[in-house]
Parts: structure tokens; C-alpha cells; sequence
């Protein structure tokens, strides 16, 4: 699966996901649960200065569907961050979970449009929420709800949201670099590989061309030269034939390495690769062609046909036998031999063990460079297998080999003849680990900025509380009541300004008669706008104001008189009384 892929089943990547990844996310959707309810805890005090009246079932409801939904906020990115913002119109301490939220459903949306849809939908639904249902939560009117609900989406919604869609952006942009990196670093060891395979056919036609030509000019003459030896010098004949068969074995040799050196996929050699090439028909023919020269070969076959495993692995079959046979008739001629195959769903055991030779082999032939066993060795671990050759007790020799039946891909590529594997494209164990720690280094440096930017959002989302909180009336705050005969001196008190002595002083002796049986007359505090001018007009109402404290001139000081029987308000008198200039006469100008 390519990333790209991987990408966009995003959703069913749970169901393949190894056990080890399932449970770290658990546990990880298990702190992120803790970790938000903490904060929704300590956001709570704060709002509770709001004047929050929800009852405590609710906010607990609330709560665990708000940390529900967090949890689950990777895999159904836009129905949590609607659920959550539906829920944080009710429970505004549910903030800073809705911040995590849109940063992670912002980050993950890749679609700019439905992105921005979603972040504008929460925004709206936040907003309706809080102004609709602020009075039945006891933060106020509505208009105080829709102010409340623009400043929690303003802070935790649109501010995370913005900056998830520029970790996304940023994120989508590493990924695309990673993978054209990718394609180029396999492109060049595609280039290379080709390189190879194009030197390996030149060198592999020079060698036919020469060397070959040459050993068949050597094997025809050998061949002529035999026959005129055989009437003329019977004693020289068998030197000729020996010459032939050294030019045989010669060419064949030469075969297999030009089959080694061929293109990929395709063999020149003596074990080219057909539909039936180490199956059991084939087998079978080696084992024939030995026993018609000489070599008594006993095959035992067990298991199904190969007919269904991969062609390198038929190969590998091949090979093993075909060279275990020829090993036989060079260094063990006439010696018993028994080639035994056993195929399993797992592997294909091939097992070549020969007897004592009836005759020792001569000094001179001696018993081989062993560079045969030694190809065959290394194919056969190319494909995951192992291959043991070593003498018997009873002085024979044994081959033992096990192949995989299913070998990796990977060793299957390299098995056609990619080549040797570059030790440089292997990653070494210092790479890796440089690799870990400067993966847990970013993951670090993330946590830590994550936890930075949460809280200056519970900063930002905390003041803008705190200014709406201020602006908002009290709770139970109404317009002072005008005072009207029959109320109490504490309710007249409280709606008026307090009584002062200069304000009595100066009615004394101006003031129009009290009412009979008055207990108590109130003279509260003069406002500013009660001074007119004294050569002002009748109607107080419609006179200019001017500064008491003006020592240059005088005015009429308009008063208001509350008067008491007993406990209640009996009657209210409003009267002008002058105001003479504090200037002494000898001061005037």
C-alpha cells in the first residue's frame, strides 16, 4: 500500500493495524480522555463566575459525551467537531477539548471546501446554541449567550482550526516531498540496476563470442583428431579423448556462467528455465541421464508437484540436484546415490547423498575448487533456504538443503539476478538508531508545543470570559424604582441619592411647609444639572445648567424634598431655592 493509498483509508486502517499500534492507541485515547476531563475541570472554576446554573446531571452528561467524542476524534473527525460544538453552547468549560478537536479535524480534512464548511458549521452552532439556551443555563439573555458564543468560537475553534490546517498543509507537503524522494531514490536504483544487467550481457556476449568459439574450434578438432588416432596411434587415442572431454566440460562451464551473467529473468546456460524445470518430470530425467552414465540413482519424490511454486524456487530444486549428480560423476563414479525430495506448504527439502565410490578418485583430479557448492549455497540463502554439504561416516558425501516454499519477494528479485544486494541501501544500525532518536526528539518538541498553543488558547478563551463577564449585568440587576408615596425609607434611600446637610442648610427657611404629622424629611444631594441660572426661566426644565461652584454669579438650587410618616413616604416637594455668589463684596470686581 502506497502512502497516497494509505492516506485515504485512513478510516479502515484500525482493521489491519498490528496488535502493539491497537493497544498504544488505546492507552494514548485513554490519556487524552484523563487529560481533557482535567482541563474541563479546571476551565469549570473559572466559568462558574459566569453564573452557570446547569444542574450537575447535565454538566456530567455533557462532559462524558464531550470526552467521548474526543476520543474518538481521529477516526470521525467532522461529527465530533460538531457534536462538540453543540455541546460546548452548554458547557462552555468544554473549550479547550474543542480546541484539540478542530486542530485535529482541521489537520486531517484534506478538501480546502469541506474543511471550511465544517469549521463554519461548528462556528454557527456554537454561537446558535449558547444564545438560545444561555437563559435556561443561567448566563443570561440571549444576546449575552450569542455574545458568549462568538467569543468561544473566535478562541476555540477558528484560532485551532487555523493553525491544524497549516500543520495539514505542512504535513501533506512532507509526505508528497518523502514520496518523490522515494520514486527518485528508485528510479536511480532502477537506472543502476539496468547498468548492471547491461554490462553483465555484454560481458556474457564478448565471453560467448570469443572464449566460446574458441572451445568449440578446440572440442571439433579434439573430436577429428580422436578418430584419425584411433587407426594410426591407438596409444595417442585416449590422450585425444581426454583433451575432447576437458573441452566439454570446458564449454559447459562456460554455459553456466554465461547463464549467471545473462539478463534478468533469463538463462543461457545448460539450466534454462522452462514450464518444467524442477518439477518431478525433471527430476526424474537427471536421475535418468546419471543412470545412463553409469551412476546408480535411486529418486524418492514426497509431497505434491511443483508445478504451483515460484519459478526460482524450481530452479533452486534443479540446480541443487543437477549439481549434486555432476559432483557424483566427477569425483564418486560409480558409487550409489539417492536423491530425495520432499515437498511440505512450508518447504522443499532436497536431500543427494552418495556411497563410497568402488574406485577412489586419482590423486590428480583431486576434488575441486568447490565453487559450485558455494553458488548453490548462496542461491539457496537468497531465497531464505539453508545448504549443508559434508563427507558421511561410512565415506560418501551428503547434500542437504531446505527451501522455502514461499520465499520473500525481495530475495525472489534478487535470486533473478539483480545482482548483489547494495550494502548501501541496507539501513546500518547506527542509522537507525539515529532515526529513533531524532523520531522521539520531533515527538517531544510536538508535545511540548502542543501543550504550549493549548494553553495560550486556554489563555485567550479564559480573558475573552472574563471581558464578557464583566460587560454583563448582574444577575437580578434592574433600573432603580422611581420613588412613589407609600414606600419604605430603605427602598427611597436606595433609589436616591443620599441626604446631605448643605442641601438641608439651604432649604431652611425656603422650604414650602412640611405636611402634618412628619416624622423625617429627606434632602438627598443635588445633581449637577439641578443648578440654573437665576435670571433663567420659570420652568426649571427648560433652564440651561451652570456650575454651582461659578463664583461669578448665582443661580436657583432645585430641590427635592422626601418626607416621612413614621416608616413610609408621605409626600414629595420639589422647590427652587436661590443661590447667592461665595464671592465677598470686596472681591468684586
Amino acid at each position: 500500500m502506497t502512502p497516497r493509498t494509505a492516506r485515504t483509508t485512513g478510516s479502515r486502517r484500525s482493521v489491519f493495524a498490528a496488535p502493539g499500534e491497537s493497544t498504544r492507541g488505546r492507552w494514548r485515547a485513554l490519556g487524552e480522555v484523563a487529560g481533557g476531563a482535567l482541563l474541563m475541570v479546571l476551565t469549570q472554576q473559572v466559568v462558574h463566575e459566569l453564573g452557570d446554573s446547569s444542574s450537575g446531571e447535565l454538566q456530567f452528561l455533557l462532559g462524558a459525551a464531550v470526552l467521548a467524542l474526543l476520543a474518538v476524534r481521529r477516526r470521525l473527525p467532522t461529527a465530533s467537531l460538531l457534536g462538540v460544538s453543540a455541546a460546548m453552547g452548554l458547557l462552555p468549560a468544554a473549550g479547550l477539548p474543542a480546541a484539540v478537536t478542530a486542530y485535529t479535524a482541521a489537520r486531517q480534512l484534506a478538501a480546502p471546501r469541506r474543511r471550511t464548511a465544517v469549521l463554519l458549521a461548528s462556528t454557527a452552532l456554537t454561537m446558535l446554541v449558547c444564545a438560545v439556551f444561555a437563559p435556561g443555563a443561567g448566563l443570561g439573555s440571549h444576546t449575552f449567550g450569542l455574545a458568549l458564543g462568538g467569543v468561544l468560537a473566535a478562541t476555540t475553534l477558528i484560532v485551532p482550526g487555523l493553525v491544524g490546517t497549516s500543520g495539514g498543509q505542512q504535513d501533506r507537503l512532507l509526505e508528497a516531498l518523502r514520496e518523490r524522494a522515494a520514486a527518485a531514490e528508485s528510479a536511480r536504483r532502477h537506472a543502476d540496476s539496468e547498468s548492471r544487467i547491461h554490462e553483465r550481457s555484454r560481458i556474457a556476449a564478448e565471453m560467448h563470442d570469443l572464449v566460446g568459439h574458441r572451445l568449440s574450434l578446440i572440442s571439433l578438432h579434439t573430436g577429428g583428431l580422436e578418430m584419425a588416432l584411433e587407426s594410426q596411434s591407438p596409444e595417442l587415442r585416449d590422450e585425444a579423448a581426454l583433451v575432447r572431454r576437458a573441452s566439454g566440460d570446458a564449454m559447459r562451464e562456460l554455459r553456466e556462467v554465461l547463464g549467471v551473467l545473462g539478463p534478468l529473468g533469463r538463462d543461457t546456460g545448460t539450466g534454462a528455465l522452462t514450464d518444467t524445470t524442477g518439477t518431478r518430470s525433471d527430476v526424474e530425467a537427471l536421475a535418468e541421464e546419471s543412470r545412463s552414465g553409469g551412476i546408480p540413482v535411486e529418486l524418492t519424490w514426497e509431497g505434491p508437484d511443483l508445478h504451483d511454486r515460484a519459478a526460482q524456487v524450481r530452479r533452486a530444486v534443479h540446480r541443487v540436484v543437477r549439481e549434486s549428480l555432476t559432483n557424483v560423476h566427477r569425483y564418486a563414479t560409480g558409487a550409489h546415490v539417492t536423491v530425495s525430495v520432499t515437498h511440505t506448504d512450508d518447504a522443499v527439502d532436497v536431500l543427494v547423498r552418495n556411497g563410497a565410490p568402488p574406485v577412489p578418485p586419482e590423486a590428480s583430479t583431486g576434488l575441486g575448487s568447490g565453487r559450485g557448492l558455494v553458488g548453490l549455497r548462496e542461491r539457496v540463502a537468497l531465497l531464505g533456504g539453508t545448504l549443508e554439504a559434508e563427507p558421511t561416516p561410512a565415506g560418501g558425501f551428503a547434500v542437504t538443503t531446505r527451501i522455502p516454499a514461499q520465499p520473500e519477494p525481495g530475495a525472489v528479485l534478487a535470486n533473478e539476478g539483480a545482482g548483489p544486494v547494495d550494502p548501501l541501501s541496507e539501513p546500518l544500525p547506527e542509522a537507525h538508531s539515529g532515526r529513533t532518536g531524532a523520531r522521539l526528539q520531533r515527538r517531544a518538541v510536538g508535545a511540548l508545543t502542543g501543550l504550549l498553543g493549548l494553553a495560550g488558547v486556554g489563555v485567550m478563551m479564559l480573558f475573552g470570559l472574563l471581558l464578557v463577564s464583566e460587560a454583563a449585568p448582574e444577575p437580578g440587576q434592574s433600573e432603580p424604582e422611581e420613588p412613589r408615596i407609600g414606600m419604605s425609607r430603605k427602598e427611597v434611600q436606595d433609589a436616591v441619592y443620599p441626604d446631605q446637610p448643605e442641601v438641608r442648610a439651604a432649604a431652611t427657611g425656603r422650604e414650602p411647609a412640611r405636611p402634618e404629622s412628619v416624622t423625617f424629611c429627606m434632602y438627598p444631594s443635588v445633581p449637577f444639572d439641578d443648578y440654573v441660572p437665576l435670571d433663567g426661566p420659570a420652568d426649571p426644565e427648560s433652564a440651561t445648567p451652570v456650575d454651582p461652584y461659578d463664583h461669578e454669579g448665582a443661580g436657583r438650587l432645585r430641590i427635592t424634598r422626601y418626607c416621612f410618616r413614621g416608616d413610609k413616604l408621605a409626600a414629595i416637594d420639589r422647590f427652587t431655592v436661590p443661590v447667592v455668589a461665595q464671592t465677598p463684596p470686596w472681591e468684586t470686581p
